[in-house]
């Protein structure tokens, strides 16, 4: 016995080829909807060509500003490793310690397993080194003897922390032998935290002026519902429903969040390009062993994408207000 549509059981799914047309018939209506909305939206754009340049060009620079912050920081991060790796704690012996005394201090700091090198630099390296210095050649010639100790320049090893680094400055310093131990390990502690507060300086920077781009937009698409308000009045007066006529804002929203995250990313490798000169200047200084770092092709790729996501919230939460007031 068959079973007709109207005699069916309560929720059966009606999958006759009239409901399936429908169906599709709808799907490709909203598609088509969102094509013209995504379309209509970008000509509104272009037959304002000076009001949404002013638009883009802030949200723009606002997006800009953290790009270039954290550009900064990773190359003052990239700076302190380079000069990290040149920096090493000098140990210096007492006065009178042979060379028998300096060799033997040298096994015993090559065998600790915090230490990665150790270099020892006799009395007579170290007087040839003030002789080559301004001012010190003659005053040098004075002299009946070599007051100059041995010093032995160790390397910790690179995996080590601050406070391992802190313990082993201490052992050394209890060495017998050892007069002076100097450690220039606490700069890199101090520019460690400056740059711990600087990512969450770009951290907070970066939300603040997000909210701002998204508050550009607002402001854009509530003004733009607000010229139109008769017209939106009358789309819902014939039955329009309100996610038909938001649409083509939330896609202005879109344009103006995408467009200003092209514009940001361009500023930052236009930023990148100003200090090209004066960073290879820097790395030349240093032997070419300071490598600065550009900002990362992902992120250059992700800020349009996430710029267009904050624009299409900013125009979501403001025309969802706008429209129930018309409503």
């Amino acid at each position: 016995m068959s079973i007709s549509p109207e005699n069916a059981p309560a929720g059966a799914t009606d999958t006759s080829p009239r409901n399936a047309h429908s169906r599709g018939r709808r799907l490709a209506s909203w598609r088509e909807h969102h094509g013209w909305s995504a379309l209509a939206s970008l000509r509104r754009l272009a037959a304002r060509p000076l009001g949404s340049l002013l638009t883009i060009s802030v949200m723009g620079l606002a997006l800009a500003l953290p790009l270039a912050f954290y550009l900064l920081l990773g190359n003052v991060q990239k700076l302190g490793d380079a000069l990290g790796q040149s920096q090493a704690i000098s140990v210096f012996m007492q006065p009178g310690q042979g060379a028998q005394q300096a060799q033997l201090l040298v096994r015993q700091l090559s065998e600790h397993p915090a230490v990665a090198t150790v270099t020892l630099k006799t009395p007579q390296q170290g007087m040839d080194e003030l002789a080559k210095m301004q001012g010190f050649s003659s005053a040098l010639q004075t002299l009946d003897d070599n007051p100059l100790p041995y010093v032995l320049q160790l390397q910790p090893r690179g995996d080590l922390s601050a406070g391992a680094i802190e313990q082993l400055v201490t052992d050394i310093r209890a060495m017998h032998s050892v007069d002076l131990v100097q450690d220039s390990g606490s700069w890199r502690q101090r520019l460690d935290a400056l740059l711990d507060v600087g990512n969450r300086a770009v951290l907070v920077l970066a939300s603040l002026l997000a909210l701002a781009a998204l508050l550009v937009v607002g402001n854009t698409v509530r003004m733009d519902i607000a010229s139109r308000s008769e017209e939106i009045g009358v789309l819902l007066l014939v039955g329009a429903s309100r996610a038909f006529v938001r649409r083509p804002y939330l896609y202005a929203g879109l344009w103006y969040g995408f467009f200003s995250g092209i514009l940001a990313a361009l500023l930052a490798l236009l930023i990148e390009l100003s200090l090209a000169g004066p960073v290879a200047q820097l790395s030349r200084v240093y032997d070419g062993k300071l490598q600065v770092g550009a900002l990362p092709l992902w992120l250059l790729l992700a800020v349009p994408l996430a710029a267009a996501v904050i624009g299409w919230f900013g125009a979501r939460v403001v025309s969802a207000r706008q429209l129930r007031k018309a409503g």
